[in-house]
């Protein structure tokens, strides 16, 4: 199969999710709450996957098995088991609340309801703006694992730019017709086809090697270490870290945060959360085990290269390989198109409507639409100077994330939350973390750790950090005038 063919069905399926995008701009109704939030009409099943496709990004595709490959199958056990359990317990105990909230008075994000519940224009911007700011690296990672797939699928024919480029032309084309409606339903056929195409790539691979013992064994007389739990970079304090860094950073990612608002019943919330750790368990056994797998293959995976494009080259036809990379493209786009029209609600209803007042409906949706085109850019021209690898940078965005969740379910399920302490518990530990992720690329700034010793990860220290300051603060200063917990006293919590 030519390189063209291979291009094409990629680029093809591309086309068909930009084709969902134009049906749902049809039938979509000319409002900020429709296009953000599918006027809060989702379903069990589209609720269900398009919160999965959006997770399914760069991180999870190339990334995971990356990681698997490199240091062992554990990976499984800390993204697979931990996190899609503890992402299904926060769903239930925050994303419950800010559904009976956001039914009640018609938020749209996250920052609009704290800003609301404490009267504060300022903690509305400072949430909002610390969301934009890791929402970058994570735009930027699906661009990153755009340029690497497309990389490996063509054999360098297309350059790493040109495959970041046409994945950024195409969310940025695609987030301004489709909205949420468009995004949701986009996002359920991609997790769908994601979930066919790497479980058949998995039986497919494993039965060109044997099975599954086959595979398995080849794997430990590799790599003994591999056979045994734990050894390596999985310290206790690394698992145990990594997943509730990531579970709590999922949680503030703006497009999951936002989909806390989406669902059309209290049921449909209870149902997805539900089914969600088996969901992601069926797309994480395949994915990373066939990273753990090719440690036994007799495949050569070059320095920087992803080790599933590498293994499907080897042991399945080159159209089949094709199907899996335009998976993984859906994947990034799922991620990025969700990020996108997130990230620009932040930005319209969060920072420019405070700064510039309320303005029409129609000149609202054009700021939001050339938010998305310059974000998208910009994160675009970034990630051609690779900065870091796609753990790396993933990493980066979860941990910042993570740092907004003990403040917000302080102020979820405490009314003696203040607004200085609401400030304090999320303006210093981020300031303290933005610190540590500069130290490691400017030069003139001193290195300070990411991890301590054992693995333990500082975000997780200064997740501590940030729990203490809001009740410490908020212990010793009054509560505004202007502030209202009974904003979030609502029936049913």
């Amino acid at each position: 199969m030519t390189v063209g063919l291979s291009l094409g069905i990629v680029v093809g399926y591309l086309l068909f999710a930009l084709a969902v995008g134009l049906v749902a701009y049809r039938v979509s109704e000319s409002t900020a709450e429709d296009y953000y939030l599918a006027s809060r009409s989702i379903g069990t099943v589209v609720l269900l996957f398009t919160t999965f496709a959006t997770l399914l990004s760069a991180f999870t595709f190339f990334g995971g098995p990356n990681l698997a490959f490199a240091a062992g199958p554990e990976w499984l056990i800390v993204m697979g088991t931990l996190d899609g359990v503890l992402f299904a317990v926060l769903w239930y105990g925050i994303g419950y609340k800010q559904w009976l909230i956001g039914e009640r008075h018609g938020y749209v994000t996250l920052g609009e309801m704290l800003g609301d519940r404490f009267g504060s224009v300022g903690l509305r911007a400072l949430v909002a703006g610390v969301s934009l700011l890791w929402l970058f690296p994570y735009v930027m990672l699906q661009q990153m694992g755009a340029g690497e797939a497309l990389v490996g699928l063509t054999g360098g024919t297309v350059p790493y730019w040109g495959g970041a480029a046409l994945v950024t032309v195409f969310m940025i084309l695609y987030v301004v017709l489709a909205g949420m409606r468009g995004v949701a339903w986009t996002d359920t056929v991609q997790g769908l086809f994601m979930l066919s195409v790497v479980w058949i790539a998995a039986i497919w691979v494993v039965s060109a090697v044997g099975g599954i013992g086959a595979a398995t064994g080849a794997m430990v007389e590799a790599r003994p270490e591999f056979g045994s739990f734990g050894g390596g970079v999985y310290t206790p304090g690394f698992i145990i870290s990594t997943a509730i860094t990531i579970a709590f950073g999922v949680t503030m990612f703006p497009q999951i945060n936002q989909r806390f608002f989406v669902a059309e019943s209290d049921v449909v919330l209870k149902r997805s959360f539900a089914l969600w750790p088996v969901l992601v368990l069926l797309l994480f056994l395949p994915a990373f085990m066939l990273g753990a797998w090719a440690v036994g293959m007799p495949v050569e995976v070059p320095e920087g290269a992803n080790v599933l494009p590498v293994v499907l080259a080897e042991y399945t036809p080159t159209w089949f390989a094709a199907l899996v990379v335009a998976g993984a493209m859906a994947a990034m786009m799922s991620s990025s198109d969700s990020m996108l029209l997130s990230g620009s609600s932040y930005f319209t209803r969060d920072v420019y409507r405070p700064l510039v007042g309320t303005a029409s409906e129609r000149r609202e949706a054009w700021v939001a639409r050339v938010g998305v085109a310059v974000f998208a850019t910009l994160a675009f021209v970034a990630s051609l100077f690779r900065p870091g690898t796609l753990i790396e940078v993933g990493d980066t965005a979860f941990s910042g994330f993570a740092l907004l969740a003990l403040p917000v379910i302080c102020a979820l399920y405490w009314d003696r939350t203040t607004r200085t302490g609401m400030v304090v518990g999320v303006a210093v530990p981020q300031a303290v973390y933005l610190l540590v992720v500069l130290s490691s690329v400017i030069p003139f700034v001193p290195t300070l750790p990411a991890t301590l010793a054992g693995g333990w990860d500082v975000a997780l220290g200064l997740m501590v950090l940030s729990a203490v300051l809001t009740v410490g603060v908020s212990l010793v200063t009054t509560p505004t005038a202007d502030g209202d917990a009974s904003r979030f006293a609502v029936a049913g919590d």
